[in-house]
């Protein structure tokens, strides 16, 4: 057990509502997630538009993951001294753009002095019909929406001093919320991808007590490409036909890749955010 989840587990009980993307209190999901300088992102690799944009994107994911309707944020706000007016326009452009887009209300918050950039959003969401981590059974089929590793692939273009594209994976991550609406009555499970497909998958699997048997070697590249905020689902091999009927109406990308089994997964990816 690393540092994070030794930490998160000295909060958790029989009746906690710790566990899931979110936390489900009647038929609302409260979500937050950081959003730090040198831990997320570098200054120098987006601009103040593009870190707004994704610090809300990366939270507002785990609402869509929950098969949850965002409604509302409360904004953290730690800003160094020397940022300037402009500089404040900006970032609240980009954080207001994809408020927007997914039709949130921010709603309150709070800003501090700091020696560095770091945002924290709070995402509060209406679900009448959850998407919960727990329900994975024997034979459950394994699949992830999207093409991984993109994400991996432009991070190692920023360290070696390249740019990417504004629209980039690793910029502007897609969520799949029309996927997950219209595919909801079809799953066991689901959460979003953004520690790995393999680091994900081991989430999936601890909280239900089960193993996977995968189809065919995943490379690492793949496996270990953190912040894909792609989705990893679980459903009956019965529902493979609706799943890609869904797949063809919202046209996502959908690739099965393994079979849920008894025993223990055992992720072999290294925790970080770089």
């Amino acid at each position: 057990m690393n540092g994070e989840n030794y930490f998160i587990s000295t909060f958790t009980s029989a009746q906690s509502h710790i566990g899931d993307d979110g936390a489900l209190i009647g038929t609302q999901v409260y979500s937050k997630d950081l959003f730090s300088e040198n831990v997320h992102f570098k200054r120098k690799w987006l601009s103040l538009y593009q870190i707004g944009y994704k610090a809300m994107i990366v939270n507002i994911s785990d609402a869509i993951a929950m098969n949850a309707v965002p409604k509302y944020a409360l904004l953290g706000v730690a800003m160094p001294a020397t940022i300037t007016f402009h500089q404040m326009d900006e970032l609240s452009c980009g954080i207001q753009a994809a408020a927007l887009k997914y039709g949130i209300e921010i709603i309150g918050g709070d800003t501090i002095g700091n020696s560095k950039l770091d945002i924290s959003v709070t995402i509060i969401s209406e679900a009448r019909n959850p998407l919960m981590r727990k329900g994975l059974k024997i034979g459950d089929v394994i699949a992830y929406t999207g093409k991984l590793g993109r994400s991996a692939k432009e991070l190692r273009y920023l360290f070696s001093g390249g740019k990417v594209h504004s629209k980039s994976r690793f910029a502007s991550p897609v969520l799949r919320q029309s996927f997950v609406q219209h595919s909801r009555r079809y799953l066991r499970c689901g959460m979003d991808i953004s520690d790995g497909l393999f680091s994900d998958i081991d989430k999936l699997c601890s909280v239900n007590r089960k193993g996977v048997r995968f189809y065919q070697r995943v490379a690492k590249g793949i496996g270990c490409s953190g912040e894909e905020y792609e989705m990893l689902i679980a459903y009956p091999p019965s529902q493979q036909r609706s799943i890609r009927r869904v797949a063809a109406r919202t046209r996502t990308r959908v690739t099965p890749v393994a079979s849920v089994v008894r025993g223990k997964f055992i992720n072999r990816c290294k925790r970080h955010h770089f």
